[in-house]
């Protein structure tokens, strides 16, 4: 490798520890309200933790859905500051917030009959009063939630993230204040229990949708960027266009989460204490997700502004180099994942209540499948994350079909209920597909490379 080649190399790895960095931590510290959330639930009792905890992801399902269709926006965004088009940039993030407040509105009317979609899938009808009285709070954070998650991904386009890191801390911490408060009656507020936490993750969400505005305002490299001028205004040519980018998107997270939720309304026939072990699993894995996950918006934002200036070496710095440090990540993640199992299911429950045995029984294995798991996790989504720089959105969809309906169910349902390993064979099953969505994705990337070597 030439001096030229290493310099290169150190570079793009700088250039992209500074974004993904605030982005990571961002997004560790946003699941750290999950976290809590799952904590807490816990606390109030099982039956509690179990419908929470299906609420709470049925939630995080169409959150994270209309989340990845106007992540659209964190593409051109990037490949518009990458050609130096100050008005398409500007225009992106007007039509993202319009995209928004047109898909929340639709998704919230839809989440507000979720109750009789859980008793028709099965569920146990106290679990799906305990559930709705969670939902039909949670719902009115959609909008800032989701709006949030767009901005992030126009101030990623444009290598702004590092205050995104602060705005999620203190609105994480606010969140916890808010759950402790209004979950159990505490400082003198109502005990609302699961509706209480709800309503805590509401008001967190307009806080930090409300104080990413102000700094788009605010910052004197973003507010050269008219965002918010008649953002109203439909352009129907590039609000196709970011329908067309950001679709695929979020119909690809709706298959990866779309199974997961799946996994957890089959592991809810097997009764409330597999429900509860299963939350404290997935509450873990999705912590240790958010690694990749933040890396993925950075490496998007990194592999789109060099596409935007057609360097086909730097996409394949950026691709590559993002790649190594995620496997580096999560590995040290499951080793201290599978060293401190005990400690961790100790946060969620008490280990020395015989009432909880059967649940920290079953939990234990679910931990080493996310431990070992999470590295094939990781690496889909950060591949995944390239694709998307390279505005490839439409053929991954079909892959992640492939990977997780294809494999993932399928595998997942065999090792459940027919090989017997119930909770455990579901989860192994989850990540099968994420392993197969791996190996489809590099591929797909190192194809994509060389077809544009080839042009």
């Amino acid at each position: 490798m030439t001096n030229l080649s290493v310099s290169s190399t150190r570079t793009e790895i700088k250039a992209l520890l500074q974004l993904a960095i605030p982005l990571i931590s961002a997004q560790v510290v946003q699941a750290a309200t999950g976290f809590v959330d799952t904590v807490m639930m816990g606390h109030l009792g099982r039956e509690e933790l179990a419908a929470g905890g299906l609420a709470s992801f049925t939630f995080q399902v169409f959150l994270n859905a209309l989340a990845g269709v106007v992540m659209g926006v964190s593409p051109l965004v990037a490949a518009g500051y990458g050609a130096e088009q100050k008005t398409r940039i500007e225009q992106v993030a007007q039509q993202g917030l319009l995209l928004t407040v047109g898909l929340a509105v639709l998704t919230m009317v839809g989440m507000s009959h979720m109750d009789a979609v859980m008793l028709g899938l099965g569920q146990e009808p106290k679990t799906v009063a305990l559930a709705t009285s969670y939902l039909n709070v949670v719902l009115w954070g959609l909008f800032p939630a989701v709006g949030f998650a767009m901005f992030r991904g126009v101030v990623s386009g444009l290598s702004q993230a590092q205050p995104i890191m602060t705005i999620v801390v203190v609105g994480t911490l606010f969140n916890i204040a808010g759950n402790y408060a209004l979950g159990f009656g505490k400082f003198g507020a109502p005990r609302l229990e699961l509706a209480g936490l709800a309503l805590a993750s509401v008001m967190a969400w307009w806080g930090m949708f409300f104080a990413l505005v102000v700094y788009l305002l605010w910052h004197p490299k973003l507010k050269v960027y008219r965002l918010f001028q008649r953002w109203y205004r439909l352009r129907f040519s590039l609000m196709q266009e970011l329908v067309v980018i950001g679709t695929p998107i979020g119909v690809s997270i709706l298959f990866e989460y779309g199974l997961m939720l799946v996994v957890i309304y089959l592991i809810g026939l097997l009764g409330t204490d597999a429900l509860a072990a299963h939350q404290v699993a997935l509450q873990t894995a999705i912590i240790v997700f958010m690694i990749p996950q933040g890396m993925s918006f950075a490496v998007t934002a990194l592999v789109g502004q060099w596409f935007g200036r057609q360097d086909l070496q730097g996409m394949r710095r950026a691709g590559g180099v993002s790649i190594a440090i995620i496997i580096g990540m999560t590995t040290l993640v499951a080793i201290a994942l599978l060293l401190f199992r005990q400690p961790i299911i100790g946060l969620y429950v008490d280990l020395s209540d015989p009432e909880n045995a059967e649940l920290i029984k079953l939990v234990n294995p679910l931990i080493v499948v996310v431990a070992l798991g999470n590295v094939f996790d990781g690496i889909q989504k950060t591949t995944l994350g390239a694709l998307y720089g390279l505005q490839d959105t439409r053929v991954p969809v079909l892959l992640n079909m492939l990977a997780y309906l294809g494999v993932g169910l399928i595998s997942g349902y065999t090792l459940g209920f027919w090989v017997g390993l119930g909770a455990q064979g579901l989860w192994i099953g989850y990540y099968s597909g994420a392993t197969t969505a791996a190996t489809v994705y590099s591929w797909r990337f190192i194809s994509k490379l060389r077809k544009f070597d080839s042009c």
